[in-house]
């Protein structure tokens, strides 16, 4: 039985812990928002992690003033915390990376991003999964302990991106009326970045053709229609121009003997 001043005591102690509580999530809030690196989830689980460990020192601290051992408690609360950590590990590992996701940032939400093969758009950042939307619309959920144990591609990341297109030509064909003609199907685009400047050169002799290697830089939001304007840009260049755009392909001679 606990005597009238024990209760009395640990009313006290309960009421302070209380208003300590209520301090600290307050200033742990505080904080937080004046931060402006912790993303809006971190700055949730952060809360509520401090939240958990208040009560669990409070309760501690009450038990005691009620004169209960609290030495038990807490080898319980850690067994406890122990056998939890045991069933949950992978979760407990997605959550983890979840955090570190959240803490370095390698890409944010709107990033066009390749991650474990997959390529998308991101859609959220969450504290066990990463959410992609392919370009075909279809929603992909990464577990977090994949996607930090996976490389990366951030295509989003950096304002200017280098598109690297290869063609092929006849090998009648002179070097610098191929490269001329590549080149003005690069002029035609406005898109295309004067700096750094284009590359064209030839880059190597195959069966039937000759390969030219092409770079040109352009915005980040322009790639792909670069990409893809550039592509039918050389081909008409190329029947204006007079270059013969060769194939692979197998010439069979017959010698009458």
């Amino acid at each position: 039985m606990f005597s009238l001043s024990t209760l009395f005591s640990a009313i006290v102690t309960l009421l302070i812990c209380l208003v300590a509580i209520r301090f600290l999530t307050v200033l742990t809030a505080k904080l937080l928002k004046k931060s402006t690196k912790l993303d809006g989830t971190l700055q949730g689980f952060i809360q509520s992690a401090v939240r958990i460990v208040l009560w669990i020192l409070a309760a501690i601290i009450v038990a005691n003033a009620l004169g209960i051992n609290t030495s038990s408690l807490v080898a319980l609360i850690g067994v406890i915390g122990l056998a939890l950590s045991l069933s949950v590990q992978n979760l407990l590992g997605n959550l983890f990376s979840g955090l570190t996701l959240l803490i370095t940032k390698p890409f944010v939400s709107g990033d066009f991003v390749e991650i474990a093969g997959k390529t998308g758009i991101v859609k959220t950042v969450g504290l066990f999964y990463t959410q992609l939307d392919t370009l075909d619309n279809v929603a992909v959920s990464l577990p977090n302990g994949d996607v930090t144990s996976s490389s990366i591609n951030n295509y989003s990341r950096e304002p200017q991106r280098r598109v690297d297109m290869t063609f092929s030509a006849s090998y009648d064909e002179p070097t610098e009326k191929v490269k001329a003609a590549i080149l003005d199907a690069v002029q035609q685009d406005s898109r295309i970045l004067s700096e750094p400047a284009p590359f064209v050169r030839l880059l190597e002799y195959k069966g039937s053709t000759v390969s030219y290697v092409v770079r040109v830089w352009c915005n980040n939001a322009d790639y792909w229609d670069v990409y893809f304007d550039l592509n039918e840009n050389v081909r008409e260049s190329f029947q204006r121009n007079g270059v013969a755009m060769s194939y692979e392909h197998v010439n069979v001679h017959i010698v009458e003997k």
